[in-house]
């Protein structure tokens, strides 16, 4: 794609790779006209400013010659400390050789010229500059005349060695790009002669054996050093040969497409794939040394192109140079001609000024360009990437913790026939190894079923009180007798109540747990016999009576009582009791304070006398155990759970563990953990967790546990999973059946959590945290067909012989590393994007 363009005839050089910005250099091309037979020559430096979408060249310097130019190079001998600057060395007709600094043309200084040389006798046609030491330069021209010159010692070049016979006009000199010391010299009868400048004579002469070769250009291959191209610019022979020096009996490779005569080639120092060639058939085109593929041709419509190069700087750039006086610069990686196409509008419409052209005085009314029907020109990159963009590695993390890498090894030589082998390198990755190591552990004891050793684990290894207190209620829930046990981590134990009650009453407490000392009973029932036996003695002697004389002394009369009648509380109960009235006594002596024997008669008055009686009296109390004891007696437990202060909610779950119906139990516990949780505070939060593992609430356990903590980090996920799952084992081993997860935190934590296990590498086991409803949690179906998926990887080494760079590409599907696998076991197809993607066709 054309990117600017200007209209000279000129020859070009391009500021060096570390120069910024990108100028061009153009001089006044020799024996050639415009138009308008002007004769003067200038040396001008341009800018190219790429953010305008214009053609136009920013002119930056520009300084008269007197002679016009044959070639003209940039060197980056004198760069200035920010990589600016440098010298232009230019060769005239007259055989003149003129050393420019680059700053004084850019400042319009007069002290432009800092070296001049009229060594040769001829055109100077050929100069280049060696890649390693930038002070060395090598100018060739007629008669066989090859000269090194040393810009720190411009006025004494030296010569490569005798000249070589006979005579002829040198097209063309170029630096071996391996080696500093090799120079290699071409003329236009297609001979090239390689130098050795340790030595200063020539080591190889090569030729076309046809005659027919008129070489027009001659450059070393930018990687391998025994490797050179010859241009011929014959129109019987129009071809590029590649020789190498070590077979130079005959050319290794012939590019042929061109149909007539080739004027310039050259080679790109950023990928050696690519050569550009421009021929007397208007045509531009880039080839493939090593397979003679023409990869790109450019689309242009000039005359005759006689000089074409590569940018240094920016690799896609090339420039152009047309008998038909025009500099061109284009871009290899193609793009949009809508901006060039609505700036040339642009240009036409402002050339008129909005005035009438026919000197009416009327302005003109606004352009109405005609919008195109077709769709956006769209000019083509090149056919394969280049190598500036191809990645030396990469590395794409897939599902499952894989990690797929490559890397590209270095190419193999042009002349072997075997392709380079790639490798794909799938990796797992792990990056939270403690979280993998619990979760072992806990799928460990959910297979093994050791619960209770996986909690005293936990207990052991708990930072804190109330982490062991969660695992110690936890563990509870798989040992006989829960409640009890409950009881005594709530600081409830009935020996130690009733060591207390003994205490109390004056009583020795002895273990046996009924508070009485059986020594003290044996020793006063043995003091009992004693006295009773001296008793009988005294008896006997005094002449006692006998047992039946005993039972006639009894008395056989009661002492008489009075029922009362009267009109006081005493004879109204009397009264009430003598004709059955037992509600009506009971309400006699509850008004006058006799709660006992109101409590006896109602007892003898039925069920319901009993408890209306007893709801009365309660109702009478307000110490601080008549709430405790009205609920002991009415079962009545849901008060106690509501109105309790919340700094005795142990002895509010200690009561429900007593006295609570399994029936009632849980959803009782659930209110007092509400109550607990809506304070808001960890500490609450934590007591409230306790009553939600006693109820078996695994729902109430995720909200209140996750309403406290970040669950987005691992290992704080991993501590409620824990405590989740081993609460469910609990459960089911009580219900003596599974345990579905119906909620939608619940369900969202473990997908989370084992997305997680996912991308660490433990597919198998994050299966099993997955909900059995995929439609709790979004995304779990596809974390679900990942899962699958991805267990059938094959082996993390693949070996595949693939004929591009780019193995993993920019993939980001869950299944990454196994559908690269896939289709490189399958042979399958696969096609390239310009933009460094890869797309399989599987």
């Amino acid at each position: 794609m054309r990117l600017k363009e200007i209209q000279r005839t000129a020859h070009q050089a391009w500021s060096p790779a570390s120069h910024h910005p990108i100028y061009l250099a153009l001089g006044t091309s020799a024996q050639q006209l415009d138009a308008s037979f002007n004769t003067t020559a200038a040396l001008e430096i341009f800018e190219m400013d790429f953010a305008d979408p214009s053609l136009d060249m920013k002119l930056k310097g520009s300084l008269p010659t007197t002679n016009r130019l044959h070639s003209i190079v940039w060197v980056n001998f004198g760069l200035g400390a920010d990589g600016t600057g440098g010298r232009l060395v230019s060769g005239s007709e007259n055989g003149a050789i003129t050393v420019y600094n680059v700053e004084a043309i850019l400042g319009s200084a007069a002290d432009a010229v800092v070296g001049q040389s009229d060594k040769h006798t001829g055109p100077v046609r050929a100069l280049d500059f060696n890649p390693f030491q930038s002070n060395l330069l090598a100018s060739g021209a007629n008669d066989s005349e090859i000269y090194i010159w040393d810009l720190n010692n411009f006025n004494n070049p030296m010569t490569p060695g005798a000249k070589s016979q006979p005579a002829e006009d040198i097209s063309v000199v170029s630096w071996n790009r391996q080696v500093q010391h090799i120079l290699a010299s071409a003329n236009p009868s297609g001979k090239a002669v390689v130098w050795d400048l340790r030595k200063n004579e020539p080591i190889i002469k090569i030729s076309d054996h046809s005659n027919r070769m008129h070489c027009s250009g001659m450059l070393w291959h930018p990687e391998v050093a025994t490797q050179l191209v010859l241009a011929s610019e014959d129109d019987r022979m129009p071809v590029i040969q590649m020789w190498d020096l070590r077979f130079a009996t005959s050319p290794l490779k012939v590019l042929e497409n061109h149909t007539r005569g080739i004027l310039s080639i050259s080679w790109s120092q950023a990928d050696p794939e690519l050569l550009l060639s421009s021929a007397k058939d208007n045509r531009i085109l880039c080839w493939n040394p090593n397979t003679g593929e023409v990869i790109y041709e450019l689309p242009t419509i000039n005359q005759w192109c006689f000089d074409v190069q590569w940018c240094p700087r920016n690799p896609a750039l090339l420039s152009t140079a047309s008998f038909d006086g025009k500099i061109s610069v284009y871009s290899v990686m193609g793009g949009s001609l809508e901006g060039q196409q609505q700036s040339s509008v642009d240009k036409i419409s402002s050339s008129f000024d909005n005035m009438d052209p026919f000197g009416m005085g009327q302005t003109l009314p606004p352009l109405q360009v005609p919008q195109p029907t077709a769709q956006t020109t769209i000019v083509p990159p090149l056919k394969k990437p280049p190598k500036w963009v191809r990645r030396p590695v990469g590395a794409s993390f897939a599902f499952g913790g894989k990690l797929v890498t490559f890397e590209n090894p270095p190419p193999a030589p042009a002349q072997s026939p075997q392709p380079v082998p790639r490798q794909v390198f799938v990796s797992q990755v792990t990056t939270e190894t403690e979280f993998l190591q619990r979760s072992r552990e806990l799928q460990a004891a959910l297979q093994a079923g050791t619960f209770v050793h996986y909690c005293q684990a936990k207990i052991q290894s708990a930072p804190c009180d109330a982490e062991q207190d969660i695992w110690k209620f936890l563990m509870v829930n798989f040992e006989d007798e829960a409640r009890v046990k409950f009881l005594r981590l709530l600081g409830f134990s009935k020996d130690e109540l009733e060591r207390k009650i003994s205490k109390c009453l004056g009583k020795n407490f002895q273990p046996n747990g009924h508070g009485v000392d059986a020594k003290d009973l044996a020793e006063k029932m043995q003091l009992l016999s004693t006295e009773r036996a001296d008793e009988a003695g005294a008896v006997s002697d005094t002449g006692s009576t006998s047992p039946t004389d005993f039972f006639s002394q009894i008395p056989q009369d009661k002492p008489s009582f009075q029922i009362p009648i009267s009109s006081d509380t005493d004879g109204l109960i009397s009264q009430a009791l003598l004709v059955g009235n037992f509600e009506g006594a009971v309400d006699l002596c509850l008004n006058d304070g006799r709660y006992a024997e109101a409590i006896l008669l109602s007892i003898s008055g039925g069920e319901e006398l009993l408890k209306k009686t007893q709801q009365r009296y309660l109702e009478t109390q307000k110490n601080s155990i008549s709430m405790l004891i009205s609920s002991v007696v009415t079962q009545n437990w849901r008060d106690i759970v509501q109105s309790c202060e919340l700094d005795n909610w142990k002895e509010a779950l200690a009561a429900l563990l007593t006295y609570a119906h399994p029936e009632e139990f849980a959803p009782l516990c659930d209110t007092l953990g509400g109550r607990l949780e809506t304070e808001g505070t960890e500490k609450r939060s934590l007591q409230a967790c306790l009553c939600y593992i006693c109820s078996g609430n695994l729902e109430k356990l995720v909200e209140c546990w996750a309403a406290q903590r970040d669950c987005s980090s691992p290992l704080v996920l991993e501590d409620l999973v824990e405590k989740v799952m081993i609460l469910r084992k609990s459960i089911e081993r009580l219900r003596n059946s599974e345990v579905p997860l119906q909620s939608p935190t619940l369900a969202e934590k473990l997908t989370c959590y084992a997305g997680i296990l996912a991308a660490e590498g433990s597919l198998a086991t994050a299966m099993a945290y997955l909900p059995d409803d995929s439609h709790q949690v979004s995304g779990t179906g596809a974390l679900v067909f990942s899962l699958h998926a991805s267990r059938c990887l094959p082996t993390p080494l693949i070996r595949t012989h693939c004929k591009s760079y780019v193995l993993a590409g920019n993939v980001r599907t869950y299944c990454t590393s196994y559908v690269i696998v896939r289709a490189y076991i399958k042979g399958a197809g696969y096609n390239w994007c310009y933009q460094r993607n890869l797309y399989f066709s599987l």
